[in-house]
């Protein structure tokens, strides 16, 4: 097993030369990762100082929810990691590198997504039904509809932008999918300048369907979500791949629509969480869907900067690896994902635990020095803040089993993860006061992800044996120790501020103190800790993070 320090490709490509490291792949698509998340979150940020923690910003959400998760899954998960190994694959054996292929792959998938998007449209009402409670009457259902109409066509322009991630993926070009979403972000900066310039009310009550804001949000979110799409074909036509319809019949689609149907699966089983998510939400107190996601995209920052870049880079490795059955290959990028991935976002995740109310408040009451309901979206960001080690590593773990052409065994690990996070969700209302659901929701889906990376380890035991987890194992513990000295470190300037500041972490000059000097303080503790211990896996984590700071 190779160490950390000098994380190689194995395999050469296919023209014969060394692939990039990948430490300096992943480390290539940073400053884009970062921006394109920030960007991403600024616009949601904007979003919730216009319309408030109110029940028309869970109506947007709610309706914009559908087409956000099969981005999640099939961009950031499902699609692309079906496909990048069965690219590889073709490109590999055919003569013409996979490009026939590829392009019959494209134009099915295209007509594909273009059903699905014209059944979702018109079953619109149906999901705002299935999907939103308006028992207790803090839902606005006819407001979820209407966005609907215009939100749910993103599903195409989702769709084909994973296609085009994947083909690229499978190349090795990383840059260009990694910018894609910032065109959906300015965009949609400037769909909220319209929305605060055209006449009506923000908060869209009364409504009706032709208010010019109501039609400025929807149509600026599908715009968005369409340029997302329409950046990467010139990334794509220098890549010699030639856009094309290509209709006919390859045997080996046959077994791609196998694993398609299994990762189809796993979206549906998937959309249940959705489904019972947003049902609690939206029927809790106080904008409880809109805490709830925007605790989510919180931590998608240093998920998606520290995490998705590593994975993104490690997919096509591990694909190449399988696809010459290169087994210990495979488990040694599992082994160095896990490591690294640790060493990243377990120090982020214990400091986001403790400044998670001052974070919220901090980022969110920027109508008054009041924190507004801020607060409480913090304390979302506090009882979910622990999952981001066991959801990178369960998507991880999943990578792996895709890599070998496997998309059966992801679906049923999801499939077990539902039968425990749904009734979970359920019995939050009847357990917590009306006020703290939305914490109880937040919590269930961490321990969710945390019980899947145990099943996902044990299942990958049993098909591949040993696995080198002692080292893993080792990595977590130095790293949780430190974390927690970090941790400390972060708590204590918070109780400083809260002691001798006015208001304290309530009020945004409080909260800002607390987020700065407790961030600072706190990341030097844990990596100081770190080098104590000698986490091995330090160094070239730290030398990723420095080139970055280098780019930025």
């Amino acid at each position: 097993m190779s160490e950390p320090a000098t994380i190689v490709i194995r395999a050469a490509d296919l023209q014969g030369e060394e692939t990039p490291s990948l430490a300096k792949a992943s480390g290539s698509m940073a400053v884009a990762t970062l921006i394109s998340r920030v960007t991403g979150f600024g616009w949601r940020l904007a979003l919730t100082v216009l319309l408030g923690i109110t029940a028309t910003q869970d109506a947007y959400n709610a309706a914009n929810n559908f087409p956000n998760m099969i981005y999640e899954l099939f961009v950031g998960n499902v699609l692309t990691s079906v496909m990048i190994p069965v690219l590889i694959k073709a490109r590999h054996d055919d003569e013409d590198k996979g490009v026939a292929y590829t392009q019959r792959l494209v134009t099915m998938g295209t007509v594909l997504l273009l059903a699905v998007t014209v059944l979702a449209v018109a079953c619109a009402p149906l999901l705002t039904k299935v999907f939103v409670d308006d028992s207790t009457g803090q839902s606005r259902p006819e407001v979820v509809t209407a966005f609907g109409y215009l939100v749910l066509p993103e599903i195409l322009f989702y769709g084909v932008s994973a296609l085009f991630c994947a083909i690229l993926n499978a190349q090795n070009i990383f840059k260009a999918p990694a910018w894609a979403p910032v065109a959906n972000n300015v965009i949609m900066f400037g769909t909220l300048a319209a929305y605060v310039i055209v006449p009506g009310d923000r908060d869209l009550n009364p409504f009706h369907f032709t208010d010019a804001k109501f039609l400025v949000l929807g149509i600026g979110s599908s715009v968005g979500v369409a340029a997302q799409a329409l950046v990467l074909v010139p990334a794509l036509l220098r890549s010699g791949f030639k856009l094309r319809w290509r209709w006919g019949w390859d045997k080996r689609i046959s077994q791609f629509g196998g694993l398609m149907g299994w990762a189809f699966g796993y979206v549906l089983v998937s959309q249940v969480t959705v489904w019972a998510t947003t049902r609690v939400a939206t029927g809790a107190a106080g904008g409880g869907l809109s805490i709830y996601l925007q605790s989510w995209n919180l931590l998608q920052v240093p998920y998606g900067v520290l995490g998705v870049s590593l994975l993104t880079a490690i997919m096509p490795k591990m694909s190449q690896a399988a696809a010459e059955g290169d087994v210990p290959g495979v488990l040694d990028y599992l082994s160095q994902g896990s490591r690294l991935t640790a060493v990243m976002l377990v120090p982020i995740s214990a400091l986001m635990t403790v400044l998670g109310p001052a974070m919220g408040v901090a980022l969110f009451s920027l109508k008054s020095s009041e924190s507004s309901g801020a607060f409480e979206l913090g304390l979302g960001v506090t009882a979910s803040a622990f999952l981001l080690l066991p959801y990178a590593v369960t998507l991880l773990q999943l990578r792996v089993f895709y890599a070998f052409n496997d998309s059966r065994t992801p679906t049923v690990l999801r499939l077990l993860m539902v039968v425990f996070q749904v009734p979970l969700t359920f019995a939050c209302p009847f357990v917590l006061p009306p006020e703290d659901v939305v914490y109880g929701i937040a919590c269930v889906n961490g321990l969710t992800y945390a019980i899947g990376m145990v099943m996902g380890e044990l299942w990958l035991r049993r098909r591949f044996g040993k696995l080198g987890s002692r080292r893993v194992v080792k990595t977590y513990v130095k790293t949780g120790v430190s974390s927690v000295w970090g941790a400390a470190a972060a708590l204590a300037v918070a109780l400083v501020v809260t002691r001798y500041i006015p208001g304290g972490i309530h009020r945004a000059g409080g909260a800002w103190l607390t987020l700065v000097g407790g961030g600072l303080l706190g990341l030097a503790c844990a990596f100081g800790m770190m080098t104590l211990l000698r986490v091995r896996e330090l160094q070239p984590a730290l030398s990723r993070i420095t080139r970055f700071v280098r780019r930025t």
